[in-house]
């Protein structure tokens, strides 16, 4: 699967995300920070990506629907800590293993995923 982290994560998550045989690409190494959510929104559709963010806005499936994407992640940590970011990213690919996140959107929380599946 084809991931695209967000310019709100630690670039380090690329490892591990490349770890579980994802190919990663960043906001930040593309040269789109700053972009609006909508000009990234349709970045990871012409791409094909998937999405991972810390950008709440992407959690409403009436503006950014899911229905049309490679899945959409967005972490909820407790707190914005580098060590529990990296550990909820470690969890949720660890149960990514082997599933479809196509045209879904999964809310990870510490200990918790929401997923929303529109079809």
């Amino acid at each position: 699967m084809k991931v695209k982290l967000d310019e709100n994560l630690d670039i380090a998550l690329v490892n591990i995300i490349s770890a579980f045989g994802h190919e990663v690409d960043t906001v930040v190494g593309e040269h789109l920070g700053g972009s609006t959510d909508e000009r990234l929104f349709e970045k990871v559709l012409t791409e094909g990506m998937m999405l991972v963010t810390l950008d709440l806005d992407f959690a409403s499936p009436i503006r950014f629907p899911p229905s049309s994407t490679y899945g959409i992640i967005v972490l909820r940590p407790k707190r914005s800590t580098i060590r529990l970011i990296r550990a909820m990213v470690e969890a949720t690919f660890r149960e990514l293993d082997g599933i479809s996140l196509k045209g879904k959107l999964w809310i990870v929380e510490p200990g918790r995923i929401r997923v929303f599946d529109p079809g």
